[in-house]
Order: C-alpha cells, then structure tokens, then sequence
C-alpha cells in the first residue's frame, strides 16, 4: 500500500488530544484521532510511531492504520475521523408533494367501473393515465397512503346520521342526558337491544387444533334456522340480562319487558333507553297481556327512545358486540345450546360486574358534531327562500 504523511497543525494536534482526554465521542472517532496523533509527522510531534506498534496498542488492524491516513491525505480531518462518506449516485424523487395530494385526492374518490375499490397496482395505472407522472410503481404508490394513514381498500360499516337535523339533536341529546344521571336504585336506567342469529350446524366434524396448526372447519355447513337474543344493561350497576327466543315479535319484545321489570321490584320508576323500531311501542304491551297488567307494566317504565340513524348512543350495542366477540362468533347448531352459551357467559359477567364507562355528553356532541345542528342561520336562509 502507497504510504502516506500525516502532518498535523498545532491547532489539529490540540483539537484531536481534546477530543480523545474528555467529552463524549463514538468509539471509532477516539480512535481513530489516537492514530492521527501517533502517526503525525509533523514538527509539532516530539515523539513518532510507526504504524505496527500504533495497531498493536490500539489492538486495531496495520491495514485500519493506513486507511485513516489515507483519508486524512486525500479527504481531510473529518473524513479521517468519522470514515469516508458513500459517493452513491443520488436519484430525484418522483413522488413529490404534489403528485401525493393527487394520489390522496385520487383513492378518496370512487374507483373505475367494474371496480368495487382501489387497490394500489390500480392507483399506480390511473395516475400515468391521467398524466400526474411518467411512471410509477405500485410500491412507490403504496408508501403514500401509508404516510397519510389512508387505506382505500377498506370499509368499514357506520351510522351516518343526517346533517341539519334539528330530531336527531333532540332525540341525541335527551339519551345523553338520561346518562348524565347518577346511580339511583329507585330509578335506575336500563338499555336494551336485539340481534338476530342463525343456527348453525357442521356437516364434518371440525380439527381440533394442535402445535403447529390452526383449528380447521368445513366450508360447507347446515343452515338450521334463526333466532333472536335481547340484551338488557345497567350500565352503572355492571349487569345485564338476556334472553333468547325464537322470533323478534312485538309479544316477544313485551314479555322481555315484563322479565326486566320483574328484575327491579323495588324500583319505583325504570327509565328503559332503546332503539326505535317498530316493536317497541306501548301497544305491544297491550297485545300481550291483559288491560290492567299492560297499564300497570307500562307505569313502570319511561322510554327513551335513540333517533333514526343514532343507534350508537345505545350502550346495549356496546354489550351486544361484546357478547357476539366472546360467546356467539362460532358455529351453534340448536337453540338450547346458544342459550345455555349466552347464560354462562352473562353470568361470568355479572360476576366481573363489567361496566360500560360512558363519556360522550352533550358538550361534547354540540363541538363534535355540530355539523348535525341547525343554526339560526341556516334557518333564516330557508326561511327567505321561502319567500322569494
């Protein structure tokens, strides 16, 4: 190997000693420094080392030795200490900020017919279509959804309530209220819901899992029928009841209501938060039941009713949900067995008191959303159309 001078300054040789007697520096930079300072040739170097014994202190390589001379030489002192930078040929980036707000604009918007939604090979082919680049990989196109937490590829189901609507907000509103209320075992506030189920069966018997391997079912299956499971919560007190029946009738739905109120003995007044449907009306009591028990039933009782499109303020969703995680997301092949299913896990539950700790208020609906109210404005403008 060519050999080479090194011949430090005074101010270099007093920089290198700083740094190698106090402050904090990567290992490689010490030594390195070290070996500058023994191999200075200078006249400000009273004593000189050859490049051998220099390697055998620093328990380094002869060959290391001469390569940080070498840059010293040919590259300076910093490359000397912190080694030689890559001279990797440098490419202009292709997506720029521009073409990312294209490409975020683009797969927010509906995908080309016959596709029900963009995929990223699509994405790259639509954005040389329509000239926003030259050209493009997909991968190049997948690193800019992911940078802006954007996944077109997905949907998700929700409740879009409507804009401008003065029910929703009254009927939103007064269920947040009703959970603004604190615990009062005289009146205590329940919510209820209902989800259908269908029963059913294998026709071959599944493989268990093992070490090594996931548990196997048949694709193919027997549809044995539906049923329905109410749900009934006290989100305050951790309880919950249920039932399941064969159909979701309006008797059903009354005889439910009577097996709550027979929960709450001693309660004076039951503030029951449902959804609106169809079934869950007054008359329902008195198609079930005698005149005097459907009056007596119905004192009992004051219902909140969740507005059209709102039946995410129902916190019996919430357990309903979780009971379907748990307990119904398998195949049940008869009626006995997913009530004795759901009557374990409900008692689990109510043993952990497992409570829903609701936090949305009315404030918070009227920052939120405030896109659901209808402003002074809005209606002074209707009204003048109107006129016009």
């Amino acid at each position: 190997m060519k050999r080479y001078s090194v011949e430090l300054e005074a101010g270099e040789r007093e920089a290198l000693a700083a740094m190698t007697r106090k402050g904090s520096h990567r290992s490689r930079k010490v030594i390195n420094a070290l070996v500058l300072l023994n191999c200075d040739e200078g006249e400000f170097n009273e004593r000189r080392t050859t490049g051998g014994a220099i390697a055998g202190v620093l328990r380094i390589s002869a060959r290391r030795v001469d390569r940080v001379k070498k840059r010293f030489v040919e590259d300076g002192l910093d490359a000397a200490l912190g080694g030689r930078q890559g001279r990797r040929a440098k490419y202009l980036r292709k997506a720029d900020g521009e073409f990312e707000a294209r490409l975020v604009a683009l797969s927010c918007g509906d995908p080309p017919e016959g596709r029900a939604q963009w995929s990223l090979r699509l994405l790259a082919d639509r954005a040389v279509e329509l000239g926003y680049i030259d050209s493009v990989s997909h991968e190049t196109v997948r690193r800019v959804p992911k940078k802006n937490a954007l996944k077109p590829w997905r949907r998700v189901g929700w409740v879009i309530p409507p804009r401008r609507n003065a029910d929703f907000a009254a009927g939103m509103e007064r269920v947040l209220d009703v959970y603004r209320r604190p615990y009062d075992a005289n009146f205590p506030v329940v919510c209820m819901d209902e989800t259908p189920r269908q029963l059913i069966g294998e026709t071959r018997t599944p493989v268990p899992p093992a070490p090594g391997r996931a548990a196997r079912e048949d694709y193919e299956y027997r549809r044995l029928g539906t049923c329905n499971v109410f749900m009934a919560t006290e989100p305050l007190a951790g309880r919950r009841q249920t039932k399941v029946t064969e159909r979701r009738t309006k008797t059903d739905w009354a005889r439910f209501l009577r097996d709550i109120a027979a929960q709450y003995p001693d309660a004076t007044r039951i503030t029951l938060v449902m959804d609106n449907l169809n079934t869950h009306r007054p008359g329902a009591l008195y198609e079930t039941f005698e005149p005097a028990e459907a009056k007596a039933l119905w004192d009992r009782f004051e219902f909140v009713h969740t507005p059209k499109h709102g039946s995410w303020l129902n916190v019996a969703e919430v357990e309903l949900n979780v009971m379907i995680r748990q307990c119904l997301n398998r195949r049940i092949d008869s009626i006995d067995t997913l009530r004795a299913e759901v009557a374990a896990w409900q008692a689990a539950r109510d043993r952990i008191q497992a409570k829903v700790n609701w936090q949305f208020t009315t404030d918070d609906a009227r920052v939120k959303l405030k896109r659901l109210y209808p402003t002074f404005d809005d209606v002074t403008l209707v009204a003048r159309a109107r006129l016009r």
